[in-house]
C-alpha cells in the first residue's frame, strides 16, 4: 500500500501551489535583494511581497516581520535579544515561561540563566495548560519577559494567550509567544493575542525548511544574534534566502485563504479519530479536548509501549511519531507529558498523530484497523 504520512507536527510536505512561485528565484531571478540594480531590485520586491503575505496571515504590519531561518532561531531571537536589551535598559533580569515549551524556548531560558537571569518554569494542568493566575503570581518588580507557547507542538494543547497577554501588556512586560504549530492552522490576530513577539516556521504550513519568521511589535528593538550587514532593518545580518522567503509568503497567502475551511475539517476528522481511539480498551486522550488544534491526537494505551507500536505501524506503512521530532531518539520520557503528571509508565506509551492539508477519512480507517490489531497481538504476545 502507498505509505500514509499522519506526522504533520513534525513537518509538511511543500504545497504543489508553493514550488512554483519559489523556482524563479533560483535560477532567472537569482539577484541579491541588497543590490541596486535590476535583478537586486526584483528580488527586494519579492521580499516585500512576502513580508506583507506572513503579516497578513497575523494581522500585524509588515515593518513588524522579520525572516530568519526558522522557529528555533526566532525563539532563540525574541529571548536572548530582548532579555539582554531590557535587563541592559534597567528593566530587570526576571523571565518567566512554562514547563512545556518547545526545547528552542526552553534551552534558550537555561542559557540565559548561565548569564544572570533568573527563569521561573510554571507548572500546568493534566491537560497541559498554563493558568493566567499562575502567570499573575509569579510577576515580579523585576520580571522583564513572558514566553508562553500559543499552542504544544506535542499534545495539541492551545493555551489562553489572550488572557496572559492582556493583563501582560497592563503591566507593560514584554510578551513572547512560539506559535510555530499555530501560525496558518488556527486564527491568529498579534492584537488581540497582546503579544509583542511571535514565532513561526515556514515547513510547519506547508512552506520550505530552513526559513522562518519573527514577528516584533513595532517600538521593540532586541539584540542582534548575527552580526554583520544591514539586511532586515540591521537586525539580522545575511544575504536573504529569497527563494524560501517567498515560499514561506506564499504558503502564508494559502493557509490564509484556507484557513477557516482546513480547520473545520480537520477539527471534524480529529473528533471522529478521537472518539475511536477512546473504544481501544485501556486508551485516553492526552491534552485537552476542547482547546486543542484541529490536526492533533495524541494518546496512549496502558501496557502498549510506544516504540513496539510505532514499528508495527511503520511497517504497515503508517508515518506517526511518539512526539516532538526534536526529541526523536530520546530515551527521556517527554518532558511535556511529565509536567502534566503522567507517570514514567504513561508517558512511554504516548503516540502523536497528526492529521494536515492531505489527510483524508479513510487514510485514518486504515490506521485504525492495524492500531487495533497490532495493540491485540502485542497484548496477547504479553499474555502468552
Amino acid at each position: 500500500m502507498k505509505p500514509v504520512y499522519l506526522d504533520y507536527a513534525a513537518t509538511t510536505p511543500v504545497d504543489e501551489r508553493v514550488l512554483p512561485a519559489m523556482l524563479p528565484y533560483f535560477m532567472e531571478q537569482f539577484g541579491n535583494p541588497s543590490s541596486v540594480y535590476g535583478q537586486g531590485r526584483a528580488a527586494k520586491r519579492a521580499v516585500a511581497q512576502a513580508r506583507a503575505q506572513v503579516a497578513a496571515l497575523l494581522q500585524a504590519e509588515p515593518e513588524e516581520i522579520f525572516f530568519t531561518s526558522g522557529g528555533s532561531e526566532s525563539d532563540n531571537w525574541a529571548l536572548k535579544g530582548m532579555a539582554f536589551a531590557l535587563r541592559r535598559a534597567g528593566r530587570g533580569c526576571h523571565i518567566i515561561t512554562s514547563s512545556v515549551e518547545h526545547h528552542a524556548v526552553l534551552n534558550a531560558c537555561a542559557w540565559l540563566e548561565q548569564q544572570g537571569f533568573a527563569v521561573t518554569y510554571l507548572p500546568v494542568d493534566v491537560a497541559g495548560r498554563v493558568q493566567p493566575q499562575q502567570v499573575k503570581d509569579a510577576v515580579r518588580d523585576d520580571t522583564i519577559l513572558v514566553s508562553i507557547m500559543t499552542a504544544n507542538n506535542e499534545v495539541g494543547t492551545i493555551e489562553p494567550i489572550a488572557e496572559i497577554g492582556a493583563f501582560l501588556q497592563a503591566k507593560g512586560i514584554f510578551f513572547h509567544t512560539d506559535a510555530v504549530q499555530a501560525a496558518g492552522h488556527i486564527p491568529l490576530s498579534v492584537d488581540e493575542l497582546h503579544v509583542d513577539a511571535l514565532s513561526l516556521s515556514g515547513h510547519k504550513l506547508y512552506g520550505p525548511k530552513g526559513i522562518g519568521a519573527l514577528y516584533l511589535r513595532r517600538g521593540f528593538r532586541p539584540d542582534p544574534l548575527v552580526h554583520g550587514g544591514s539586511q532586515e532593518r540591521e537586525l539580522r545580518a545575511g544575504t536573504e534566502n529569497t527563494a524560501g522567503i517567498v515560499g514561506l509568503g506564499k504558503a502564508a497567502e494559502i493557509a490564509r485563504e484556507e484557513l477557516t475551511t482546513e480547520w473545520e475539517r480537520l477539527s471534524e476528522l480529529r473528533d471522529w479519530f478521537m472518539a475511536e481511539i477512546k473504544t481501544i480498551p485501556g486508551s485516553w486522550i492526552n491534552g485537552d479536548e476542547e482547546y486543542r488544534l484541529p490536526g492533533n491526537v495524541n494518546f496512549g494505551i496502558e501496557g502498549i509501549a510506544q516504540d513496539t507500536l510505532l514499528i508495527r505501524l511503520d511497517m504497515a506503512g503508517f508515518a506517526v511519531s511518539a512526539g516532538s521530532a526534536c526529541s526523536a531518539g530520546s530515551l527521556e520520557p517527554s518532558h511535556v507529558l511529565k509536567a502534566m503528571g503522567q507517570t514514567p509508565e504513561q508517558a512511554a506509551s504516548a503516540l502523536r498523530v497528526t492529521l494536515g492539508r492531505f489527510t483524508t477519512k479513510d487514510e485514518l480507517e486504515g490506521l485504525l484497523t492495524v492500531l487495533q490489531q497490532a495493540v491485540t497481538a502485542i497484548r496477547g504476545q504479553a499474555g502468552s
